[in-house]
C-alpha cells in the first residue's frame, strides 16, 4: 500500500508520472491520493482511477498574522485526519511531492519509510521541513543539494514528466493545430490557471508576433473571456495563425512537440518537460512569491537553454525578444541542443524504484 500527499500546482504532473511508472511495475499494488479540500488536483487524480481522500490543510509561510491562527488551526486538524488515515490503510511507504498538504501527513507519519521528492531547484519552506523526516529524498537536480540537509539521503533524478508527452512527433502534433510549415511555432503558457501579465503582454504584441510565427496561446481560465474575444477580433488570415485555447490536457504535449520556442513561467515543469522535448524557452519568472521560479529559470538560462525575462519588462522587450528568437534558427538549435542535454527519460522509473525499495524493506522486516 502506497500514499501520496501533496502535489499541489506543480506537484501534480510529477507525482502521478511516478505513481503510473509504479503501477507498471506493481500492478496490483493499492495507491491511495490524499490531497487539499477542494484542491484542483482532485480531478486529475480521479481520471486515472486512483481513490483520493481529503485533509485540512492550509500554508504557514508568508500568512499575515489575521490567518495564521486559522491556517495554523486547519494544519492540526490534518494532522489528526492523517493519523486516522495512517491508521485505517496502514501504508508501506508514503510518497510526498510538495505544498504544506503534505505537512500533516508527514508528521503524521514519520514512523513509515518516507519519499519526498523536490520539483524545483530551491525547495519551499514545507519541503525543506518534510526533508528532515524524509528517508529519501529525491531531487530534480544536484544543486538542489546547497538547500537541504543530510546529503546521503539524496538522489538526484531529474524532473519525472507524463508518458504521454513523448507519443507526439512533430508532423502528428502539427496536424492537431492544424498548423503550416511556412513559419515557425510559439507556444504562450501559464498553467492551468494562467498568467495575467504573460497574457496581456502577448495580446497587446499579437500583430507583431504574428508576422513571424504561428501562436499557440494557453491562457488559463482567468483570462480565456478576454484572450478568447481578442481571437474572434482578429483578422481571417491572423485567425489561420493564432490558436488560443483555455487550457489542454492530453493536447498539451501535442503543443510542446509542435512548438519551435515557448514563453512561459518557470515553475517546476519547466526543468523537466521542456529538457525532454528539446524546447528553447523564454521564461517569465512569477515575480509575487519567493524566488523559487527564479531560481528555476537561472539554472536553465546558466546553461543556454532558455533566457530569462522580468515580469516588469514585458510589454517592452516581449515581441523583440520573440521575434529575435523566432527569426534565428541557428540560435534556437543551440538551446534546443542545450536544453536536451538536461532530460532525465528515466526519472519517474527512478523514483518509482525507489519507493519500490522501500516498501520491500518493510516487507523483509516484518518477516524477519
Amino acid at each position: 500500500m502506497l500514499i501520496c500527499a501533496g502535489g499541489t500546482g506543480g506537484g501534480v504532473y510529477p507525482a502521478l508520472a511516478v505513481l503510473d511508472a509504479f503501477r507498471a511495475e506493481h500492478p496490483t499494488s493499492e495507491i491511495l491520493w490524499v490531497g487539499g479540500e477542494g484542491g484542483m488536483e482532485e480531478a486529475l487524480v480521479k481520471r486515472l482511477g486512483i481513490p483520493f481522500r481529503t485533509i485540512p490543510a492550509a500554508g504557514v509561510h508568508g500568512v499575515g498574522l489575521r490567518a495564521l491562527p486559522g491556517n495554523l488551526g486547519k494544519l492540526a486538524r490534518g494532522f489528526a485526519a492523517s493519523r486516522r488515515i495512517l491508521r485505517e490503510y496502514r501504508p508501506d511507504a508514503l510518497f510526498f511531492t510538495g505544498g504544506y498538504l503534505a505537512a500533516p501527513m508527514a508528521l503524521a507519519g514519520m514512523k513509515t519509510p518516507t519519499l519526498l521528492y523536490v520539483p524545483d531547484i530551491e525547495p519551499a519552506l514545507a519541503l525543506k521541513t518534510i526533508a528532515r523526516f524524509a528517508d529519501r529524498i529525491a531531487v530534480t537536480a544536484s544543486e538542489s543539494k546547497n538547500y537541504l540537509p543530510s546529503p546521503s539521503r539524496i538522489v538526484e533524478t531529474g524532473y519525472p514528466v507524463r508518458a504521454d508527452l513523448l507519443k507526439w512527433d512533430r508532423v502528428s502534433a502539427r496536424k492537431v493545430f492544424d498548423l503550416h510549415e511556412e513559419k515557425p511555432v510559439l507556444l504562450v503558457t501559464g498553467g492551468s490557471r494562467g498568467a495575467r501579465s504573460i497574457n496581456q503582454a502577448v495580446l497587446a504584441n499579437l500583430p507583431s508576433l504574428l508576422e513571424v510565427a504561428q501562436v499557440i496561446h494557453v491562457s488559463g481560465q482567468l483570462d480565456w473571456p478576454t484572450v478568447e474575444a481578442a481571437a474572434c477580433s482578429q483578422s481571417r488570415e491572423m485567425r489561420r495563425d493564432y490558436h488560443a485555447y483555455p487550457y489542454l490536457h492530453e493536447e498539451m504535449g501535442a503543443a510542446l512537440a509542435a512548438s519551435n520556442l515557448v514563453i512561459s513561467r518557470a515553475g517546476a515543469s519547466a526543468l523537466g518537460e521542456y529538457p525532454l522535448l528539446g524546447l528553447p524557452a523564454v521564461l517569465v519568472p512569477y515575480p509575487h512569491a519567493w524566488r523559487y521560479q527564479k531560481v528555476n529559470a537561472d539554472f536553465l538560462a546558466s546553461r543556454g537553454a532558455a533566457v530569462v525575462l522580468e515580469d516588469h519588462r514585458l510589454n517592452e522587450e516581449l515581441s523583440v525578444l520573440a521575434r529575435s528568437l523566432l527569426q534565428d534558427a541557428a540560435k534556437r538549435e543551440k538551446m534546443r541542443e542545450a536544453m536536451r542535454a538536461l532530460a532525465r527519460p528515466q526519472a519517474a522509473r527512478q523514483i518509482a524504484q525507489e519507493l519500490i525499495e522501500l516498501a520491500e524493506e518493510v516487507h523483509h522486516d516484518q518477516s524477519r
